[in-house]
């Protein structure tokens, strides 16, 4: 599956604004980690871009401009990295493991009376996403602590 530069950092972003962030998914999921880390990385790392590039004009002089956009392109590179990260992430295919957590939650949820879609044949991580996050919002604390 051949996908595009940006249509990986749209994934990304979709999936970062999509993941549920809940201290029950951090131990069983390595994205709370890396949404955290991505969007703090999104916040500061330009500013320190700047800043560190910079300095080094400042402390080395003008000769030193190429190293000096080195270190502000890795800076700059850094949210970029997480960006990607998630974007692949969201069109990986689940693990047997996870596909069968993936289905019988989906079927408990249709079972509360909850409207989901219909149960794809081959899920995403993008689709247990969105799964977990309709659950999160949609069903109450004890119902979702029996997953976790």
């Amino acid at each position: 599956m051949s996908q595009s530069i940006t249509g990986i950092f749209r994934d990304g972003q979709s999936y970062m604004k999509t993941w549920p962030m809940q201290k029950e998914l951090y131990a069983l999921f390595p994205e709370c980690r890396v949404i955290a880390a991505t969007k703090f990385s999104i916040s500061v790392m330009p500013p320190v871009a700047v800043v560190s590039a910079a300095l080094f004009i400042n402390q080395f002089g003008d000769s030193f401009i190429p190293q000096a956009i080195a270190i502000a392109a890795f800076f700059l590179s850094l949210p970029l990295q997480g960006l990607m990260w998630l974007g692949h992430r969201s069109n990986q295919v689940l693990p047997p493991a996870l596909k069968a957590w993936y289905v019988e939650i989906h079927h408990k949820m249709k079972q509360q009376g909850v409207r989901v879609s219909e149960i794809k044949a081959k899920p995403r991580y993008k689709e247990l996403a969105k799964l977990l996050k309709m659950a999160f919002t949609e069903l109450d604390r004890v119902f979702t602590k029996r997953w976790f």
